[in-house]
């Protein structure tokens, strides 16, 4: 399964009869699923159906979801509703009659709220455009999630080419001739002098002491062992592909621990040169994972 990004945009338009649809999704990082839907009054329908959807295709990430909904139907055109005049006739009729009030004529009845309405063309719209909207939202979700794809690709071309420097690096600091023992003797041999300078009265037990300590912080065996193990699990990661971003981040983070802690064991120019290229590189790499799915 390849990895996705969370980053693409997708569209779909059509018309049926006077009306025009268009669906839009804009899909940006996210720490988790974020779906965002607008849709015109009256549609609410069609944002609950893009919210189940969407969040049955795809994982994480920041979904704009958009649908314009725009109709020709020419001016609005007044339209008399009959039961509401023939309920208030009925009533009209039923009042006692009286020279005082003129009976009522169509002119007046017709003033009256409620009687005379203004009728959109083609008002219910919804029942009209409904199939074909979402038989849009399914074709713009799917090219989407292909754009993700496409994106998706790129990034783990991107991130095989950063864990190929890494292991690169990793293998430059384990075969560093700074590593040797004859390197560390003599590295260590020169911190215990400047001990001896600083002071003649410390005792052999205490040069032992500090001498151990010297020797500990110029391995990193340990930093290199769970480099290449981060290399190998970073790996089979991207072999198994899916919504893995959470788990890129956070072995990213923890390069940088062993970058970090390497840099500050090396105890010599060579092995900090390749410690803070590491470092350099599991950035860039970072930078990149927080666009996977």
């Amino acid at each position: 399964m390849a990895i996705e990004s969370m980053t693409g945009f997708a569209r779909a338009a059509g018309t049926v009869g006077i009306h025009a649809w268009a669906w839009e999704i804009r899909s940006v990082n996210g720490r988790g699923l974020d779906i965002r839907v607008r849709v015109p009054p009256g549609f609410e329908v069609l944002a609950e159906a893009a919210r189940k959807q969407l969040t049955g295709a795809f994982a994480r990430g920041t979904l704009h979801v958009n649908l314009q909904i725009t109709s020709d139907a020419g001016p609005p055109r007044p339209r008399i509703n009959e039961a509401a005049l023939a309920a208030l006739l009925q009533a009209i009729a039923r009042l006692p009659a009286s020279e005082a009030v003129r009976p009522p004529s169509y002119d007046g009845l017709l003033a009256i709220r409620g009687v005379v309405e203004l009728a959109e063309e083609g008002e219910d719209t919804l029942a009209v455009v409904e199939a074909p909207v979402l038989a849009g939202l399914e074709s713009v979700v799917i090219a989407l999630k292909d754009a993700r794809a496409a994106e998706g690709r790129a990034l783990e071309g991107l991130l095989t080419g950063h864990l190929e420097a890494i292991a690169g690096l990793a293998s430059q600091a384990e075969h560093h001739p700074a590593r040797g023992v004859e390197a560390i003797r003599e590295r260590i041999a020169a911190q215990i002098g400047l001990l001896l300078d600083a002071s003649q009265a410390l005792d052999p037990q205490r040069l032992h002491q500090e001498a151990a300590l010297l020797a500990v912080k110029a391995d990193i065996r340990e930093e290199i062992d769970r480099l290449q193990a981060h290399v190998a699990a970073l790996r089979l990661l991207l072999e198994q592909g899916g919504p893995i971003g959470r788990k890129l981040d956070f072995l990213s983070q923890e390069f940088g621990r062993e970058a970090s802690t390497l840099c500050a064991k090396a105890g010599d120019a060579g092995l900090s040169r390749i410690g803070l290229e590491l470092r350099t590189v599991v950035d860039q790499m970072r930078e990149q994972v927080q666009n996977v799915e």
